[in-house]
């Protein structure tokens, strides 16, 4: 007789067996982008400017997370290239969030250059599509 625990563990290993065969072929077609790497940054820079904000009171509400959704809604052609994206601004904000616990004035020098950094990032991608 086979223990429900047994069965379980048996069904957990096909499943990750089926997860890993089904994303080889979306991995395989989604290709890379010249722009990726400024797209990725981006996204990390929205995740930090969303935290930092939110520390210092800004009131700008969900702003730096619907522009990161907005990024999202253009650039996430794919499940992967969505998630690759979400983890990097969650990596900005998780990363700030760990350093900062209170608004500080290195914070908000922090919050101008990426907000100045974002925004030079923003230009180049706009100009590069062109």
């Amino acid at each position: 007789m086979i223990s429900f625990n047994r069965i379980l563990r048996r069904t957990s290993a096909t499943a990750v067996v089926c997860v890993c065969i089904c994303a080889t072929p979306l991995l395989a077609q989604d290709k890379a982008r010249p722009y990726d790497r400024d797209l990725l940054r981006l996204s990390e820079l929205l995740g930090a400017i969303h935290y930092l904000r939110e520390l210092c009171a800004a009131n700008d509400g969900d702003r730096w997370r619907k522009e990161m959704e907005a990024l999202i809604e253009a650039e996430g052609t794919s499940a992967l290239r969505r998630v690759t994206l979400t983890k990097r601004f969650n990596k900005g904000y998780r990363s700030f969030q760990r350093t900062y616990r209170s608004c500080t004035n290195t914070a908000l020098t922090a919050i101008d250059r990426f907000v100045d950094e974002g925004a030079e990032i923003a230009t180049r991608l706009i100009k590069n599509e062109s």
